[in-house]
């Protein structure tokens, strides 16, 4: 069977790396109301550029209509996305839509988003996974400067974000020698990082987690984890507890190193207020994560997985 690699065209890591990038004047950055309080904005030390700071988390399409109708008119170059997730899923999709470069920068080590062709935005209020070769960055910068300070829920929302993809991707049915070396890597670093406390690795692990699940597919944690991330739970807080009992249900080699990495993060429970019938009928729909599963899974299977998330002692 034939196998394709896909990555950006240029990938940037290391310390101080953003500091010393060269990056071009007329840009537009796109970002979260926060960067310029945390001196995010100032570090990157941008010349005549535009800015959009008000992504919110698990944005949705119409945001990214909203920036295209307020800049369209504007003269720039080149997007600039910069912060967690849901900062770079934007900017991705604003870049390919109006077909300009792309520079990402993430400040929160989970998503992977910054070297995938993914991009996860809401229509109609649910979460949606687009999929294109034209949403890859043209340039991801990843530098550990922003883990500095950052808040350890934070922390451990995007660490376990990237051990989830990275361990589904492993076990995925899309998946090949080299993603599988790929997620192995990752999740090894990962996992070395949050159990040691040494929080500045997680950088260099998601990035390569990215590398890995962006050229396979994440599975059955994923498809799970959205009907919490729909009623508000944090995509990487759903994920401990989504991908834990996937990985049970899966026999992944991974279940049970990853299992003690939520227990060490000490995630609180999460509950969903939505019918678990309703739920579960939502989740089957999801089939560009539930068709690479490894086990094929029934609506039965998925309702008594979700009783299982809402139980204290799942973990």
């Amino acid at each position: 069977m034939m196998n394709t690699i896909k990555q950006p065209k240029e990938i940037i890591f290391g310390s101080n790396s953003v500091n010393d990038y060269d990056f071009p004047k007329k840009s537009l950055l796109i970002t979260s109301k926060g960067s310029k309080k945390r001196g995010f904005v100032e570090y990157l030390n941008l010349k005549d550029f535009l800015i959009f700071e008000k992504v919110e988390n698990n944005p949705s399409l119409d945001i990214v209509n909203h920036i295209i109708n307020e800049f369209r008119n504007s003269n720039f170059s080149t997007i600039i996305g910069l912060g967690g997730g849901s900062s770079l899923d934007v900017a991705k999709f604003v870049g390919y839509k109006l077909k300009k470069k792309k520079i990402l920068i993430p400040t929160t080590f989970g998503s992977g988003s910054e070297v995938t062709r993914i991009s996860v935005l809401k229509v109609n209020d649910k979460k949606t996974s687009f999929h294109n070769d034209e949403l890859l960055a043209d340039v991801s910068i990843i530098d550990p400067f922003f883990i500095k300070n950052a808040p350890l829920k934070v922390i451990k929302n995007s660490a376990i974000d990237a051990c989830a993809q990275c361990t589904e991707a492993f076990d995925s049915k899309l998946s090949n020698n080299y993603t599988k070396f790929l997620c192995k890597k990752a999740f090894d670093i990962l996992e070395k990082a949050l159990l040691g406390e040494k929080y500045e690795d997680l950088a260099y692990g998601a990035m390569i987690s990215g590398l890995g699940f962006g050229n396979s597919s994440t599975t059955l944690g994923h498809a799970l984890s959205y009907v919490f991330s729909n009623e508000g739970v944090s995509h990487g807080h759903a994920l401990a507890f989504t991908t834990t009992v996937a990985h049970k249900f899966n026999n992944s080699e991974y279940y049970e190193r990853f299992k003690n990495l939520v227990k060490k993060l000490e995630f609180t429970s999460i509950h969903l207020r939505e019918n678990l019938n309703d739920a579960a009928e939502l989740i089957l729909t999801d089939k560009k994560h539930l068709d690479y599963n490894p086990k094929p899974i029934s609506k039965k299977n998925i309702i008594e997985l979700l009783e299982l998330i809402q139980k204290k002692s799942m973990v």
